[in-house]
């Protein structure tokens, strides 16, 4: 048996019905139907084999999906995994990739987004936004965007955002906040919102199709 199966808990008996079992679970917990849910174990294994190929999705693995690079560092992603890896053990599992994954499913509640979207910028995990930490993540954000802004000009962003989010003025944006701030902006959720997902069955990012690592 694969190590990609081990990530589902089997039960005695038909091992074909066990996995459809947790396929029908996994998708009463998520926005993804059945067979969303089949398709992506495919888009997992495909992840999980490009650069270390036990049947997990490591760090690396994740980095090279997302910037087709393996060496090139860069916070949003970093952050990204860490919310994806649930159990902190270091690599993210099917259930976990499914599970988290689902957040960015177009048929998720906007609520469930901007409180992942909070706790994605919430780096020192305080319970609030800082204005460092908004600004490295906008950082990070442009970076795995490849664009280059001047410092001065990622400022003024950020302390547009911080001064019509942070309505009670202490320096900080709280949950409340925050979630009353995208409600005026509803565009920062499209970050949020991968349309491909809505029938991964027939969609997959152009990335899960190539293999082969190309050290950038």
């Amino acid at each position: 048996m694969s190590i990609i199966m081990s990530c589902f808990c089997f039960r005695k008996g038909n091992p074909a019905k066990t996995n459809h079992d947790q396929f029908v679970i996994l998708a009463s917990e998520t926005s993804f139907t059945v067979n969303e849910v089949e398709a992506l174990l495919d888009l997992y294994r495909k992840l999980s084999g490009t650069v270390i190929g036990d049947g997990l999705i490591h760090k690396e693995e994740f980095q090279f999906a997302l910037l087709r690079n393996i060496s090139k560092q860069n916070l949003f992603v970093d952050r990204v995994f860490d919310m994806f890896d649930i159990k902190r053990n270091g690599v993210i599992e099917f259930t976990e990739f499914v599970r988290s994954l689902s957040i960015f499913h177009p048929n998720t509640s906007p609520e469930k987004k901007i409180e992942f979207a909070f706790r994605l910028f919430d780096l020192r995990q305080s319970g609030y936004i800082g204005h460092n930490e908004l600004k490295e993540m906008v950082l990070a954000t442009l970076t795995e965007s490849d664009v280059t802004v001047p410092d001065d000009i990622v400022e003024s962003i950020v302390g547009k955002t911080m001064r019509e989010a942070d309505s009670n003025g202490d320096g900080k944006i709280d949950g409340k906040e925050w979630k009353e701030y995208v409600r005026k902006n509803p565009s920062l959720l499209k970050m949020m919102t991968l349309p491909y997902l809505k029938d991964i069955t027939l969609a997959f990012p152009s990335f899960v199709l190539r293999t082969e690592v190309e050290h950038c």
